[in-house]
């Protein structure tokens, strides 16, 4: 074999590996925009970049991997949805307080299928990962929560965080086989 050849050679192997390469990105890069959806196009907005983008969310679906998370028992899910009934029914003498327990409920539930409840932003992260489609919703209820902390929140906005909530709890509730879980 001379030396043009094993150039030849040389040059289609690495275009191969560029086409594989730019096939299996491609492919996942439709997965995880598949997977994650809106989530996925607010990041893009966010950061501009999709490699980011797709950097971020791998890890997040790493990290989550990492996580025991576990369906609820249907006694504690009974429990659970008794407690929520009584924060729907308080809303309407007391909607402030409701929505400040109602947020406390999501995180409660959210600790006892295992994640963790630390700092808002890495717990809206780590729930994307299962629950991608009412991620935004637990974000946007609870900014309210934070508004009508400052006073600054009125019952209509008080009501949709309710409603948000209650998607995010009720997910949280019927999730019998969570994406990003590995089973011990």
């Amino acid at each position: 074999m001379d030396q043009t050849t094993a150039v030849v050679i040389i040059v289609a192997l690495l275009v191969v590996l560029a086409v594989a390469w730019m096939f299996l990105r491609t492919r996942r890069s439709k997965e995880l925009q598949a997977h994650f959806g809106p989530e996925y196009d607010r990041l893009l907005r966010e950061k501009g970049n999709p490699n980011r983008v797709e950097s971020e969310l791998a890890e997040r679906e790493r990290r989550v991997k990492k996580l025991s998370i576990r369906p609820l028992p249907r006694d504690v899910m009974t429990r659970y949805s008794e407690m929520w009934n009584a924060q729907q029914a308080r809303f309407v003498d007391e909607p402030k307080a409701a929505v400040v327990e109602a947020d406390h409920l999501v995180e409660e539930v959210m600790k006892e299928r295992g994640y963790p409840v630390g700092e808002f932003d890495q717990r809206a992260a780590d729930i994307s990962v299962d629950h991608p489609r009412v991620v935004e919703n637990y974000r946007a209820a609870h900014e309210i929560t934070l508004r009508e902390q400052r006073g600054q929140a009125n019952t209509e906005d008080l009501r949709a965080a309710m409603v948000y909530y209650r998607d995010l709890f009720r997910e949280l509730l019927e999730d019998k086989e969570p994406l990003g879980a590995t089973r011990r």
